[in-house]
């Protein structure tokens, strides 16, 4: 029998069966289906007839389990999650079905412990891990995307700017992330800041 491991299935890609919410049937062109864990993040990109998925091949003593992430950037956020010590498949998997990965990585570049602890299976001790232990990954280039990277360095900085206005520094926060969430947009700090006060 061959041993499989995690590096050995980067992607399958076939005609999409079956799909749940939970989970997706992907049959290759060689006749084998390939069950497929999703999370509601990758159900939502999901097309009809053909599908191509990154996958993650997980390996317990009495379990192998295979993932599936539409894009890389929410399998490298996976990968992130579950090097943690503390949090499994199941747990990042929930997480990418609460928020999207960029939700999720600017709630740790922001060390925002509200928005993971609100993610069900997660504990504040297990947020304040999270953030301790991906922060300086994501900003120093585990961020898979240029523009979290680019509104990292304006939240940072609109942070700054809100702090020396006298608000509350978990306000400021909650504030800069809302907008960043609704208004991708942004392109300048004065205009995050316009905008975060306006919550404020």
């Amino acid at each position: 029998m061959i041993q499989l491991n995690q590096k050995m299935i980067a992607y399958v890609k076939g005609k999409l069966v079956l799909r749940t919410a939970s989970y997706v049937i992907i049959e290759t062109a060689g006749g084998i289906g390939y069950q497929i864990h999703i999370s509601q993040h990758t159900y939502s990109q999901l097309p009809t007839g053909d599908c191509k998925l990154y996958t993650y091949f997980h390996v317990k003593e009495d379990q192998q389990s295979l993932y599936g992430f539409a894009d890389e950037t929410e399998k490298t956020l996976f990968t992130q999650l579950i090097s943690v010590s503390g949090v499994g498949p199941s747990t990042a998997q929930a997480m990418l079905s609460s928020a999207t990965p960029q939700e999720i990585q600017l709630g740790i570049l922001g060390e925002d412990v509200q928005l993971l602890k609100g993610i069900k299976g997660i504990g504040p001790k297990t947020a304040k891990r999270i953030i301790l232990e991906l922060k300086d990954k994501i900003a120093k280039g585990g961020t898979p995307t240029k523009v979290v990277g680019a509104h990292n360095t304006y939240r940072e900085e609109a942070l700054t700017a809100l702090l020396a206005l006298g608000f509350a520094k978990p306000m400021a926060q909650k504030a800069l992330n809302k907008v960043l969430k609704t208004k991708a947009s942004i392109q300048t700090v004065e205009a995050l800041i316009k905008e975060a006060l306006k919550i404020l």
